[in-house]
């Protein structure tokens, strides 16, 4: 029979050799996803990097070989019709339409593309990684490879310190058990166990032990990682989703901006280089084209204006100058200012002529004008606007709005698509509510489709 420090000695060494095996595994598997992630996220990062530094007069082939000589990765640009316009490490004319690589298919529906292959072209074990931009109009694919050779090596590194550490921890836990018997046993086995959670990522963010001061601690400790783990995967989903947001109101800005400005531009162009290339031109016609000029000169002013407000209340930095004056003489003011654009259109004023408002005129005459406006241009028919000293409904019977447009027609920057609907810069609907708002007042809208609108403002 053998005697107990035997027995104990080679169950541990049974569950030792057990345990490392087992553990060996997880730790692989998670070590070589992890490496695999890191790569991805590294690349993606890079790929960042180099689409802002690619403008219309980028030399691609210059850099692409900057990459190479800083980064060493190899960097590949393909343009939409898969033709590769620029590669690191071989001749790209010599390179076959890369169109249908699975990596690029993926990056035409997914966020970005990855991929695990073996390089002809280099003979090599790589990762590829590509995302998708639309640069001055024209699709790019910028893909970023890394060899796995590398992270092999860098696993295999990790891999003898993490065992390492392993081997010196059971020997610790082997001495422990053989002095505390079976009750460290069980106290390191659920420290173990608690350990196996988090890399396994499972939600297991507490452990305890009262077998002694010193489990005690570490399994405080624990906890204390355990949570902090569990904060920064929140903060950095937080943060996350914060830049996509970001990101998603920078595109909805410059979309709207290049879209209004566009026109006015072209406009503006076009009239001032036939003056200039045409010095015997019709003075009529040079009358016309001067008062083109001037009008989208005018229009792109009042373009930037308007962008100016928003920004003002946007930030709260916009303050109200108060006066008192007659309601129905602002709004026929801004009735009759509007018409002069849209000529044989009515806009029909019932209300008494004396009632008297405390408030920013100048931002009420431009809440009044933009929706005056907006019943004339999408509607036939005349605009009513009724009031009394308690409120205002300016009414059309023009083509209305939808109940998911109407949920969100006053947000910064929203525009609707559908039908003859044009929202400009998607900013008037904005000001008029955080105008009314800023005046405490209430903006109520009621719209049907194809029946019309009606847009109300109370003023208390």
């Amino acid at each position: 029979m053998l005697k107990f420090h035997q027995i104990v000695l080679r169950k541990f060494l049974a569950l030792f050799f057990t345990l490392f095996v087992f553990v060996g595994t997880i730790v692989y598997f998670w070590e070589y996803d992890f490496y695999l992630d890191s790569s991805k996220k590294s690349l993606l990062q890079d790929i960042e990097l180099i689409a802002l530094q690619i403008d219309n007069g980028t030399d691609l082939d210059k850099l692409v070989q900057n990459i190479k000589k800083q980064l060493h990765i190899r960097t590949t640009i393909i343009n939409g019709d898969g033709l590769v316009i620029a590669e690191s490490h071989k001749d790209k004319t010599k390179m076959e339409n890369h169109r249908y690589r699975d990596e690029v298919l993926q990056a035409d529906t997914k966020e970005y593309g990855y991929k695990k292959r073996h390089s002809e072209t280099l003979k090599l074990d790589l990762i590829y990684v590509v995302k998708k931009y639309t640069i001055k109009g024209e699709i790019l694919y910028i893909r970023l490879a890394l060899e796995l050779e590398g992270i092999k090596e860098k696993m295999f590194q990790l891999g003898v310190k993490i065992f390492s550490v392993l081997t010196l921890f059971f020997i610790a836990i082997f001495y422990l058990t053989y002095k505390l018997n079976s009750q460290v046993e069980k106290e390191v086995a659920n420290i173990i166990s608690f350990l196996k959670s988090l890399t396994k990522k499972q939600k297991s963010t507490f452990i305890k032990s009262e077998y002694s001061q010193e489990f005690a601690l570490i399994t405080n400790l624990l906890t204390k990682v355990s949570q902090i783990i569990v904060k920064q995967e929140k903060k950095k989903s937080k943060y996350t989703n914060k830049l996509k947001e970001l990101n998603k109101q920078k595109d909805d800005i410059i979309s709207a901006i290049s879209h209004e400005f566009k026109n006015p531009i072209a406009i503006v162009n076009g009239y001032s280089q036939t003056l200039l290339e045409d010095e015997d031109i019709n003075p009529n016609i040079r009358q016309k084209f001067l008062s083109k000029i001037h009008n989208n000169g005018t229009k792109l002013s009042e373009l930037i204006d308007t962008l100016r407000l928003s920004l003002k209340l946007d930030s709260k930095q916009q303050s109200l100058k108060l006066s008192t004056f007659n309601l129905y003489e602002l709004i026929e003011d801004c009735a009759e200012n509007i018409k002069i654009n849209y000529s044989g259109r009515e806009v029909l004023i019932n209300g008494a002529h004396d009632i008297e408002i405390t408030a920013d005129k100048t931002m009420l005459s431009i809440v009044f004008s933009n929706l005056i406006e907006n019943g004339i241009k999408y509607s036939e028919d005349e605009v009513i606007i009724n009031f009394d000293k308690e409120h205002i409904d300016i009414i059309d019977t023009g083509i209305g709005i939808n109940e998911n447009d109407l949920q969100n027609i006053t947000d910064k920057f929203y525009r609707v698509h559908k039908n003859t609907w044009n929202n400009s810069l998607g900013l008037g609907l904005f000001l008029v509510d955080t105008i009314i708002k800023l005046h405490n007042f209430k903006l109520s809208i009621s719209s049907v489709e194809n029946e019309g609108s009606t847009f109300s403002i109370y003023f208390s």
